[in-house]
């Protein structure tokens, strides 16, 4: 068992589909993308990639991906739809590559979901070269502190988000859509640590918010940033 994952594998597929759920496609795919940009990135390894969606964008943008992920469900749909792609059944933990082998490390939206941050980190840093770069998505850390889980109402009926146990590292247990998962609720602060820890310097940092789209669930995200999006540079 894996958080949850290989119990939960095929309804992520049918929940997530080719095109991605609403938060990728609206708040993170276009600032994720930019930091790709035309920077000449050669290699990359997608640690947690699940069925493979950001490798294939990726591998659209010229680079040679590697795709790993300890859910066999979700690789075995990364392999049908990317034949040609590399996707390799494997751990954050101690990742199936040689040291130095890639320039970019990308980890979107799977920190979340890893055991031992500190061991999936030093790993990251391990397979960069020097001077790579380790490209994060991630949940806000107040997010995974809500308690209750997302949004609720108060005695006068208005909508709140409210969070709890901040800084208590725990797991977290969350189901929709006939998935159900656990994540780890870690306080930025164990984040920040563990990079800085493992030689990362920080080069950029933010909070994006939805584009191209309106509505309640938009404004939502704008007045409580559901991810961040960090870029970290091994030293050279």
């Amino acid at each position: 068992m894996t958080g949850g994952w290989d119990e939960s594998a095929q309804a992520w597929i049918a929940s997530l589909g080719d095109e991605g759920d609403w938060g990728r496609r609206h708040v993170l795919d276009a600032p994720m993308r930019a930091r790709l940009g035309d920077r000449g990135f050669r290699r990359a390894v997608d640690i947690g990639c699940g069925e493979g969606r950001f490798c294939r964008m990726m591998r659209a943008a010229g680079l040679d991906t590697v795709g790993i992920d300890p859910t066999t469900a979700l690789i075995d749909r990364a392999r049908a739809l990317d034949p040609d792609g590399d996707y390799r059944v494997g751990r954050a933990e101690a990742l199936d590559l040689d040291d130095a082998s890639c320039d970019l490390a990308v980890s979107y939206l799977s920190l979340v979901d890893i055991d031992d941050l500190d061991a999936a980190v030093g790993e990251a840093h391990r397979v960069l070269e020097p001077g790579g770069i380790f490209l994060i998505a991630n949940l806000q850390s107040f997010n995974t502190a809500a308690d209750p889980i997302g949004w609720d109402h108060g005695p006068d009926g208005t909508r709140r988000f409210s969070i709890d146990h901040y800084l208590q590292v725990r797991p977290v247990w969350i189901a929709w859509r006939g998935i159900r998962i656990r994540n780890w609720h870690r306080p930025l602060s164990i984040y920040m640590a563990s990079l800085l820890d493992a030689g990362f310097t920080l080069r950029h940092f933010a909070e994006p918010m939805p584009y191209g789209v309106e509505g309640e669930k938009a404004d939502r995200y704008r007045r409580v940033p559901n991810f961040l999006l960090m870029e970290w540079q091994k030293s050279t």
